[in-house]
């Protein structure tokens, strides 16, 4: 399971996973959020852990996607590709 760190300023970050960060997302009424490309996270899994596709699918959707960790679980994007949503997405 990927881990959950707090940083310096109370955002909540995936560990190792740094590099699918895009920005920080604001809610009315809720405190800021990390938001990550999920794209970005299935490609460092790939590369990383030597994941097929699949597999880092699988583990995307099981161990980070599937995660609430309150009001600051960071925000999950889904990428666009082409103006069209990603067909690699599940749900």
């Amino acid at each position: 399971m990927t881990r959950k760190t707090p940083l310096r300023n109370g955002l909540l970050r995936y560990d190792s996973l740094e590099d699918a960060i895009i920005g920080i997302g604001e809610r009315c009424g809720q405190p800021r959020v990390l938001v990550y490309s999920q794209r970005g996270i299935i490609d460092i899994l790939m590369k990383r852990d030597n994941m097929t596709l699949e597999e880092a699918m699988d583990y995307f959707y099981y161990n980070i996607h599937g995660g609430w960790l309150g009001e600051k679980t960071p925000i999950l994007l889904m990428d666009i590709i082409d103006g069209e949503e990603d067909e690699d997405e599940g749900d």
